[in-house]
């Protein structure tokens, strides 16, 4: 074999499968590659060597500039995975064999870590639905308590002035063009870069106040579900070590590149709650006014990453990637929608109005103002306390009822204040409620969509008599529902386009589908 082909990339893994160039003793050598990096799995270890590539963004093309980032990721990783990252080793050649330490000559360089446990991961635990709000709340303080000590100042907060934003944007948008009509379509490009140069016009003073704030800092730069693993506690691991520009950045943007990815596994509901927590921590409330801005970009990043590995000639599968990519597009257009949504979910009792509500609210990330809860929170009675009145008497009187959407009006122009989308979950049978929510959408710059539930009446009797002993919030039976069918006024008052009728008696996936398409 020739000197060149000694050298060569693959030489080096084939000769890294091997068991016996370890230092400790293995049963097994697993292979995995990334865009950046080979990756040798053994029993108890992880051994990550540096691809000698050159992506623009990051340059590993001599052995020095290699020994250099793998120092520098030993270094900044133990500040969130201290006990996971153990050493920095040579990789040597004696002869033809090449072994990791040892006599030789040394030909690469390799970051040694405890090998972590993929069923621990979170992105493995979000696909498997064993992730709790718990869970993502200790996440929530642990980056909280990180991000408060991680260093910052005047040299940081450059990255944090909008120059330094737009720099960012425009180069993502300069490096993806090039995919357009591969793995991003034309609207898709042209929707997400207008919303993105739009937002970063009309609140160029928000970005000032960061940065004077000191929300600038020294953060990890890649926080999404792969890299967190419920190991000894929580570690977050495998940080950018090879751009202070990608690694330097507001704590939104960090905190709400997990928020999207949480999304992208349908979990809406958990990134809301870790947003929700993080914010409680820091303090940090303007987050929620950045939030669809970072969201949307750190989904384009990741759809550009993506993208890059098309180009990538030691990835042979190609359509992993470009799956991936268009994943990523797509809830980035998702994110640059730049009107909040109201969405009424009326109908009668029974009709399934709140299965809907919880799985958009799981899903899409709706806030969910339901006319149940808000009866009883205002009664000042548990949610689980029954009251079987006649109609329109005890906490079902017309003031009473009047009262209560009044309230939920009031928490549906807080949401919307803070750019959430919002589902006000009640039967609206009389057109005024709908006017009057329609009103509030437009005060608020939101769209209005109005998803009436309908079921066979069949099928509504046995849902309302399962609800009873099932201990339901809701009161709702079925004289209820006659009753309420006797008054409900027809909805003429919205265009076709804005009224979505749904018959809940099909699959709920299929349900929310419709419903997404037409309001996302």
């Amino acid at each position: 074999m020739t000197e060149d082909a000694l050298r060569s990339p693959q030489v080096l893994v084939d000769a890294l499968r091997d068991v016996n160039a370890f230092p400790e003793k293995t049963e097994n050598v697993e292979f995995v590659q990334t865009q950046m990096s080979f990756v040798f799995l053994t029993d108890a270890f992880a051994y990550k060597i540096k691809k000698p590539v050159n992506l623009g963004y990051l340059d590993y093309t001599t052995l020095d500039k290699r020994l250099h980032f793998c120092n520098k990721e030993l270094e900044l990783n133990r500040r969130l995975a201290f006990g996971v990252y153990l050493a920095v080793l040579p990789v040597v050649r004696c002869g033809t064999r090449i072994a990791i330490g040892g006599e030789g000559e040394v030909i690469e360089y390799a970051v040694k870590m405890k090998r972590l446990p993929l069923e621990q991961l979170l992105d493995h635990l979000l696909l498997t639905g064993e992730v709790t709000e718990t869970m993502v709340v200790q996440i929530a303080e642990k980056v909280a308590a990180f991000h408060k000590s991680a260093a910052s100042g005047a040299e940081i907060g450059k990255f944090g002035e909008l120059n330094a934003i737009r720099h960012n944007t425009d180069e993502n948008f300069d490096q993806t063009a090039k995919y357009i009509g591969a793995s991003i379509t034309d609207k898709q490009y042209k929707r997400i870069r207008a919303f993105t140069d739009g937002f970063m016009q009309k609140n160029e003073s928000l970005f000032t106040a960061r940065v004077s704030q000191g929300r600038i800092k020294d953060c990890h730069g890649d926080l999404h579900a792969a890299h967190i693993c419920f190991f000894e506690g929580i570690t977050i691991f495998d940080c950018i070590e090879f751009s202070d520009r990608f690694r330097y950045c507001d704590v939104a943007s960090e905190v709400t590149f997990l928020a999207m990815d949480i999304d992208r596994y349908g979990r809406a509901d958990l990134s809301r709650a870790f947003i929700d927590a993080y914010v409680q921590q820091s303090g940090d409330t303007d987050i929620y006014r950045l939030l669809n801005f970072y969201k949307c970009y750190r989904a384009y990043v990741r759809g550009k990453v993506e993208s890059f590995k098309l180009d990538d000639p030691y990835i042979a599968d190609k359509n992993v990637p470009l799956s991936a990519a268009r994943t990523y597009f797509s809830l980035a257009e998702r994110y640059a929608r730049e009107k909040p949504v109201v969405l009424l979910l009326a109908g009668l009792t029974g009709t399934g109005k709140t299965t809907v509500a919880e799985a958009l609210a799981r899903r899409a990330g709706f806030v969910v103002i339901s006319s149940d809860v808000v009866r009883k929170n205002l009664a000042h009675v548990p949610l689980t306390e029954h009251h079987y009145a006649d109609f329109k008497s005890d906490i079902y009187t017309g003031d009473f009822t009047r009262r209560t959407y009044d309230e939920m009006f009031v928490r549906a122009r807080h949401a919307l204040a803070r750019g959430q989308w919002v589902i006000l979950d009640a039967s609206f049978k009389d057109r005024q409620d709908r006017i009057t929510a329609k009103v509030l959408a437009g005060e608020a710059a939101a769209d209005l969509f109005i998803a009436e539930c309908v079921l066979d009446e069949h099928e509504v009797k046995k849902r309302l008599e399962q609800r009873l002993r099932d201990g339901s919030v809701s009161d709702g039976r079925w004289e209820i529902y006659k009753a309420q069918k006797g008054e409900f006024e027809a909805i003429t008052e919205i265009s076709p386009e804005e009224h979505i009728v749904v018959d809940t008696s099909g699959y709920i996936d299929d349900t929310i589908n419709r419903i997404l398409e037409k309001v996302a």
